[in-house]
């Protein structure tokens, strides 16, 4: 014999489990929500930072609201790394074309010599490739990040080696260990590997992600150029030489190749090369300083900074 059942003989839970399921989803909402409001995607490491990411969580931004407007005469004087040439470009037209009145003046010495420029005053802001010390920072300076830059490692466009290098090769080149193109297969040639001077915060930079703040090797085959310029570096590759400089002053020009590090080029998010560009100023900001700031972490700034640092020249 057989018993219908309610519901046109229908099976399902009894009505208690649905009842019970549902105060289960109403704790679950109110107790986790505070955490889930708050999550929010990862961005993959390369890309120009966000105004919120560019101080380790803390928001620089906010603490530099772009001004309204700034005294006329108001002058920013910037030195530093060489890697910032561009950035500086860009501001130093678009700033006083956003504040009436108002001028940049731009050098480029390395990240030492500006340091020591804004120690002693004869500058609003340094430019950095690297972050400040502690001796640095215990001597009133401070640091705001404004970009994520890549390190590009750059041949000769006539360097018959067409290939990429790992990083352990990259750290066996220019340390001395491989002395030779052809232990990767390429031409028998000796390599010359053209370093930047010690002031250079980009050379600071790549002994720490290349080489574990090792030394550079020495030898004839291994040449400390005389000044941190890119430039010149370039001009020097010819068919054997290896260099190093910040992606976006050799993205669009055509005397050097840049190779693939393990496999990737400055372009993919995941590059292995990569680190923040800073400026620094005395603490207290004084006005001219807060200003500066403000329109540089300004989504219109932001956006002259971004093109900046990916090697597109700026439309405007």
């Amino acid at each position: 014999m057989t018993t219908s059942r309610s519901g046109g003989g229908r099976g399902g839970p009894p009505p208690i489990l649905y009842f019970v399921l549902g105060i289960g989803a109403l704790w679950l909402v109110q107790s986790q929500w505070p955490r889930l409001a708050g999550w929010r995607p990862s961005l993959p490491q390369g890309l120009p930072l966000p105004s919120a990411e560019r101080a380790g969580g803390t928001n620089p931004a906010a603490a530099f609201p772009p001004p309204a407007s700034v005294p006329a005469g108001t002058t920013i004087r910037i030195d530093g790394s060489t890697s910032m040439v561009l950035i500086n470009e860009a501001l130093r037209s678009s700033f006083p074309a956003a504040y009436a009145g108002s001028a940049v003046e731009t050098a480029a010495t390395g990240s030492d010599n500006g340091l020591q420029a804004l120690l002693g005053g004869a500058i609003n802001l340094a430019a950095l490739s690297r972050p400040l010390t502690a001796e640095e920072q215990a001597r009133g300076l401070e640091a705001v990040p404004v970009a994520r830059d890549r390190i590009a490692i750059v041949v000769g466009v006539d360097n018959p080696f067409r290939r990429g290098l790992s990083l352990s090769q990259l750290a066996d080149v220019f340390t001395g260990r491989i002395t030779s193109w052809a232990t990767f297969g390429g031409v028998d040639r000796p390599i010359r590997v053209l370093l930047r001077p010690s002031v250079s915060g980009t050379s600071k930079a790549f002994r720490s992600l290349v080489l574990a703040n090792g030394a550079f090797g020495s030898g004839p085959g291994i040449i400390t150029m005389n000044r941190d310029a890119t430039t010149p570096m370039l001009r020097l590759l010819g068919v054997d030489g290896i260099g190093y400089a910040t992606y976006g002053q050799v993205a669009d020009q055509r005397t050097a190749r840049v190779l693939a590090i393990d496999g990737v080029t400055p372009e993919a998010a995941h590059y292995p090369l990569q680190r923040p560009l800073f400026y620094a100023y005395r603490k207290p900001a004084d006005p001219a300083v807060r200003a500066f700031l403000g329109y540089a972490l300004s989504p219109a700034g932001r956006s002259r900074i971004d093109q900046a640092v990916s090697g597109h020249k700026d439309p405007g």
